[in-house]
């Protein structure tokens, strides 16, 4: 399984790589306006300092809903660095968009996707990514987990090589129940990722083992 993180602030992103498992991040508009860059000039800018950090995978989101202003976009965010992957939200014009862009060699990362029909059609545009929003779904009382498991089983019956990426990961079981049934990739907050270093039984066996080496120094 790859591990994305979901964020567009660098001290993060450094964060994550320090820690050895980070394979690429994902970012949205929300994101960008969270760390205050706005104007284009300014967030080609800060995915290029992204970039910079990470060695791939570096998803970044166009903001047009038309085919044509689709692609326009897509060919600069491409450019920017060859790590780039470029988001397309699964609408009709998008999904136009991922074919074409597919055809081109331009990796491509479907989001915003909420049902197995979507992520099916994703798949057949050829899609690099297709983003299943698990948390979302679950924040409406629907099984976002459950998704993820039926899209995978869907890929699997036919051999896409589309990868699933949970989005909208939550919390480290949210982790841990999409690895068990075979998603490709996650992407999470920092604090999703750094709690799966945690159990309250490696923190006591440590501190027992640091007490007892200390009594033999005495």
């Amino acid at each position: 399984m790859k591990f994305f993180i979901d964020t567009a602030n660098l001290q993060e992103i450094e964060e994550a790589a320090a820690l050895g498992i980070l394979d690429g991040v994902t970012t949205n508009p929300s994101l960008m306006a969270k760390e205050g860059i706005k104007g284009n000039q300014a967030i080609y800018q800060h995915y290029k300092e992204i970039c910079n950090l990470v060695d791939n995978n570096v998803s970044a989101e166009v903001i047009s809903t038309d085919y044509a202003g689709i692609l326009r976009e897509a060919e600069l965010l491409a450019a920017i660095d060859a790590k780039i992957v470029v988001k397309v939200p699964m609408i009709r014009e998008g999904v136009k968009a991922i074919k074409y862009l597919s055809s081109q060699g331009v990796r491509t990362n479907c989001t915003l996707v909420f049902s197995a029909g979507q992520a099916l059609v994703a798949a057949k545009a050829g899609a690099t990514y297709v983003s299943p929003f698990a948390g979302r779904l679950d924040d409406i009382s629907a099984d976002g987990m459950a998704l993820l498991g039926q899209i995978v089983e869907i890929y699997d019956n036919y051999g896409f090589a589309t990868e699933v990426l949970g989005a909208s990961i939550r919390h480290p079981m949210h982790i841990i129940e999409a690895a068990e049934m075979g998603v490709d990739v996650i992407t999470a907050p920092l604090k999703a990722l750094e709690a799966l270093f945690l159990h309250p039984l490696t923190d006591i066996g440590l501190e027992k083992f640091l007490a007892d080496y200390k009594k033999s120094q005495s």
